[in-house]
C-alpha cells in the first residue's frame, strides 16, 4: 500500500529504468546483497524494502537467526569477516555526509573483494538508498502476510 503518491503509476518508466539497472548488479551473490540491501534499509527505516529484503535473504538461504540480528551484527559472532567488511561499507555508503566514506573501511573492504564487486556492492547500495528514499518519502508500506505467508493489503 502506498499511502501519499503512487509513484509507480505515475511515472513507471524510471521505475523500469531503475529495476532494469539493478538487474546488471551481478558481481554480489544474492545471499550477501540481500543481507546489504536489507542492513541498509534497516538504517533508512523503510518497512517496504526491509520486508521485500528479508524476504529475499530468506529465499537466499539466509537464516531468521541471523537476520534477527542484521541490526546488530557488529555484536554477533555470526558474520564472517567478509559480510562484516560489506555491512561496514554499506552503512559507511548509507551515512556518507557523516562517514566521508573513510579510507580505513575502503581498504578493508579490498582484502575481500575485488574491484568489480567492490563497484558492484556500492552500486548496490546506491540503489538501495534510492528506493528507500522513494518508499519512505511516500508511506510505501509492505502487505500483511496472514498464518499461511499469504499476503493482504496493508491498512493505513
Amino acid at each position: 500500500m502506498i499511502n501519499r503518491i503512487d509513484y509507480y503509476e505515475l511515472n513507471p518508466k524510471v521505475i523500469d529504468r531503475l529495476e532494469s539497472i539493478d538487474k546488471h548488479i551481478a558481481a554480489i551473490d544474492a545471499r550477501l546483497r540481500a543481507l546489504v540491501d536489507l542492513r541498509v534499509s534497516q538504517i533508512n527505516g523503510c518497512a517496504y524494502c526491509v520486508d521485500l529484503h528479508s524476504e529475499l535473504a530468506r529465499e537466499a538461504g539466509e537464516t531468521q537467526q541471523r537476520l534477527d540480528c542484521l541490526a546488530v551484527w557488529q555484536e554477533c559472532p555470526f558474520f564472517d569477516d567478509r559480510e562484516r567488511t560489506a555491512l561496514a561499507w554499506a552503512e559507511t555508503i548509507t551515512h556518507l555526509s557523516e562517514t566521508h566514506a573513510p579510507d580505513h573501511v575502503y581498504q578493508a573492504l579490498t582484502q575481500h573483494f575485488s574491484e568489480r564487486e567492490i563497484v558492484d556492492l556500492t552500486y548496490s547500495v546506491a540503489f538501495t538508498n534510492t528506493w528507500n528514499r522513494v518508499a519512505v518519502s511516500f508511506r510505501h508500506l509492505p502487505d500483511i502476510r496472514d498464518v499461511d505467508g499469504q499476503r493482504q493489503a496493508a491498512s493505513a
